[in-house]
């Protein structure tokens, strides 16, 4: 028997939004309001595709949706999420470039990385390289007074916890930063690049594995099997070109704020909200 299939649409204020356009599926007048009125859930048929028109209507009002099979959140086994832009509002690369007044640099590399135009690795290292003689602590500076959870990550870990899904940060960004939130949050896991320092200063070099999209999706795989999960059960979610694989590899592919190239890979987009909106997609 196939899974039942629903549109779902959020919105901070959604009761007090127009959804006049949707008033062509008959099930739209008997669904209900979820999640303090932020969320509906209209049952469509699992062919249903929602007219552009109404799509470019709801996204005027800044309402994110997707059409989804309809399963409670327990049905995920873990969720794997890029850090930088996705987890976090910040690029922890840019961040610490400011320390050498190389941030506008080090962004224009980072844009293009994440557009898809340059290499991963490459240009990681190159940005990286900028970095040379920093002192260690301006990665504590942007740590304590820079780095900021996305809007919503901290009520989707608990509802992580509750739930037993399992919440893995994995991204192209440093250590130095994912062992922190992962201690603080109580990650489940955590996967990054291992900058490298001499004398309290960055040494504009890296050690050990690169995490670049490759890794990510093996992690993603790898997890996936320890855990005795389908594909299904997986959700992966990122901003930029290298999460791509892993978003393309996850049963729910998300991508979030994300930048074109990535948002045509996904099958679920989260353009406006924060990531409670991905909480918010299931029951």
């Amino acid at each position: 028997m196939s899974q039942p299939t629903v549109l779902v649409l959020q919105h901070p204020q959604l009761s007090q939004c127009d959804l006049a356009a949707l008033s062509f599926l008959p099930a739209f007048v008997k669904s209900d309001y979820l999640f303090n009125q932020t969320t509906l859930r209209v049952p469509v048929t699992a062919d249903f595709r929602l007219p552009e028109q109404v799509g470019a209507t709801l996204m005027a009002q800044h309402i994110d949706f997707a059409i989804l099979p309809d399963l409670p959140f327990e049905h995920l086994g873990l969720i794997v999420s890029d850090m930088d832009s996705t987890f976090i509002t910040i690029e922890c690369v840019d961040e610490i470039a400011a320390g050498v007044g190389l941030k506008d640099q080090v962004t224009a590399i980072t844009e293009r990385s994440m557009r898809g135009e340059l290499d991963f690795e490459a240009s990681l290292r190159a940005r990286v390289a900028l970095l040379k003689g920093l002192p260690e602590g301006e990665l504590q500076y942007v740590y304590e007074h820079v780095l900021q959870p996305s809007p919503g990550a901290e009520w989707l870990l608990k509802e992580c916890k509750q739930h037993g899904v399992r919440f893995m940060l994995v991204s192209g960004g440093f250590t130095y930063f994912t062992e922190r939130l992962r201690q603080k949050y109580g990650l489940d896991y955590a996967f990054a690049n291992q900058l490298t320092a001499q004398a309290g200063q960055l040494t504009g070099t890296l050690s050990g594995q690169i995490i670049d999209a490759q890794a990510k999706a093996d992690l993603l795989a790898e997890y996936t099997q320890k855990l005795d999960l389908q594909p299904n059960q997986t959700l992966a979610m990122g901003d930029g070109a290298n999460d791509i694989p892993m978003i393309q590899a996850a049963g729910f592919g998300v991508a979030y704020h994300a930048k074109p190239k990535t948002q045509a890979a996904a099958n679920i987009q989260v353009r406006f909200g924060g990531l409670d909106v991905v909480r918010k997609w299931f029951r």
